[in-house]
């Protein structure tokens, strides 16, 4: 087991940045940051970013200094590596794209948007989740392109994150229903993201809500992933709710586990169904089990 560091090469806030990684395991990489005083939020995914100030510490506590592609080697090796993609502060050029692309002339709106859905402690209900939900509503849609109230409702759907079931949406909504009127979206379109957004409390649209089903389709994408994007996201799941006490924590998630496996059906549109209904049955279930 180790820990390495490589050069302060990675320019960001008007310095630049070592990273710090494992070859062996997270826990190993936490216990290391947190013992040497580096703050939980410079956390990314699978390596620490240090500023260049902390490097000579980071060396004198035991990290072992590399050059930057050693330590990409020694990270893919180990198994730890997280594509970039799906690490949430490498998402804000290719999400201002989506979101410029989606809603034109809103800029400010948007960077509004990416700012909380990039809040420090947020895990799972992160920019990470946004981009996920917004490929698979291009999966679900492909040819055509999803209607832009989907994609509004994909952006506010999680925009407020409490961690409150039911109020996170209702406060999610209100917020949509407040800054898509100020930007003079029409009042018809404005109703209905803050209807998408209610709607993702109970993922339950009526027969023949399209739109409904598409978004809470999306939403639950990731519970048909394979075993260790699964395993990321029940991860990143109990980092959300860090606060909370593991035996309250497994009741609330098995709660919450149950009551998916009751959704009937789990998924609406038959594309969803073919894409993600059977792993995210044998997800559930073992995660349950």
């Amino acid at each position: 087991m180790a820990i390495y560091v490589d050069p302060p090469l990675w320019p960001a806030h008007g310095t630049v940045f070592s990273h710090l990684v494992s070859d062996t395991s997270l826990d190993e990489l936490h216990a290391f940051a947190a013992a040497s005083g580096v703050p939980e939020r410079a956390f990314d995914g699978d390596h620490y970013d240090v500023p260049e100030r902390r490097y000579d510490d980071l060396v004198s506590a035991g990290a072992i200094p590399v050059e930057a592609r050693i330590l990409v080697r020694k990270l893919i090796a180990s198994g730890l590596r997280i594509p970039a993609r799906e690490r949430s502060k490498a998402l804000t050029v290719p999400l201002m794209e989506r979101w410029n692309s989606t809603y034109p002339g809103h800029e400010e709106l948007g960077l509004e948007l990416l700012e909380r859905w990039g809040e420090d402690g947020r895990k799972y209900h992160s920019r990470t989740h946004l981009l996920a939900v917004l490929e698979a509503l291009d999966v679900l849609t492909e040819p055509e392109q999803p209607a832009r109230t989907v994609l509004l409702a994909a952006w506010f759907h999680d925009a407020v994150y409490e961690g409150v079931a039911g109020q996170d949406e209702e406060k999610s909504a209100r917020l949509a229903e407040d800054r898509l009127t100020a930007t003079g979206l029409v009042r018809h379109e404005v109703a209905e993201v803050a209807r998408l957004v209610r709607l993702t409390t109970s993922h339950s649209p009526k027969t023949g809500d399209y739109a409904g089903a598409l978004l809470c389709d999306a939403d639950l994408s990731v519970l048909g992933g394979d075993p260790e994007s699964y395993a990321r996201y029940l991860a990143a799941v109990r980092e959300d709710y860090a606060r909370v006490s593991d035996e309250d924590f497994a009741k609330g998630r098995a709660a919450v586990v149950r009551d998916l496996l009751r959704l009937d059906p789990l998924f609406h549109g038959e594309r969803a169904k073919a894409l993600w209904l059977d792993a995210a049955r044998r997800n559930l279930a073992s995660e349950l089990a």
